[in-house]
């Protein structure tokens, strides 16, 4: 379920990086690469599951047991927020890049099912580059050939399998509001500047939920934040990873909505 290495007795602080739809540990090359030996990273893959809490709880007992800090990006960040919600005595903190907390709207719940008949009648190749990859990137990078084939490998090799599961639990969510309310960990809220798939606005709102959160917005980046300007995040990152996170959860005898 997990890669990395995440034996018992390292005592490094654990950091766990959940891609987004489509993408596996390479969308975070450049953070492996930063924080690979100050951290005991982990990779989750975003399968093995066909809802959300499933997901997140599969996640969850594969992740050593002790604190650990949260990173998700796209659906990625998701599930980070479910994950939070099941184990809030483990998250130490949570960061959300270029996310969504809201359940998909009609519009957007048509437009999934329509991708996944498409996808059943091995259309994924075309769903992913016709559909997807045009609204990933900031404009500086829409002529980035090896960024844009990256994204289609990692696509085509999770295959049309994987494509329908993701988009059936994220067609099924809910609304996470109230979850990111009674977090009170230190949070990173971050999305690329043109991001076009989770904008600027839906990311201020969800700094406004959280107690103690930083909004950034990345300069010259789209929705593949950590490979499009990774100097920077990286640097948002390490500042993050320092805030003290003493208090974690508040209300944990809430139901989670």
């Amino acid at each position: 379920m997990l890669r990395g290495d995440t034996a018992a007795d390292d005592t490094r602080e654990t950091l766990l990086l959940l891609p987004g739809m489509m993408c596996d540990e390479r969308l975070f090359t450049p953070q492996i690469e930063e924080f690979g030996s100050a951290y005991q990273l982990v990779i989750g893959n975003l399968w093995g599951s066909d809802t959300l809490d499933g997901l997140a709880e599969t996640i969850l007992q594969s992740v050593p047991e002790r604190e650990f800090s949260i990173l998700g990006l796209s659906m990625g960040g998701i599930v980070a927020m479910a994950m939070a919600a099941l184990a809030p005595e483990r998250v130490k903190r949570l960061a959300l890049l270029d996310t969504n907390h809201l359940a998909d709207p009609p519009e957007r719940r048509d437009m999934r099912e329509r991708q996944i008949a498409k996808v059943r009648e091995g259309h994924l190749k075309e769903i992913i580059v016709d559909e997807l990859k045009p609204h990933y990137v900031a404009a500086r990078n829409r002529d980035n050939k090896e960024l844009l084939d990256l994204l289609v490998d990692m696509a085509m090799e999770l295959g049309a399998r994987r494509f329908i599961q993701q988009s059936e639990i994220l067609l099924s969510r809910g609304n996470q509001a109230k979850r990111l309310q009674r977090f009170n960990g230190p949070a990173l809220v971050m999305c690329g500047e043109e991001d076009q798939l989770c904008p600027p606005s839906r990311h201020q709102e969800i700094s406004k939920l959280l107690v103690d959160a930083e909004f950034v917005l990345v300069p010259s980046a789209g929705h593949i934040t950590t490979l499009e300007n990774s100097e920077f995040v990286n640097r948002e990152i390490r500042r993050w990873m320092c805030r003290d996170a003493d208090t974690i959860w508040e209300n944990q005898n809430n139901e989670p909505n």
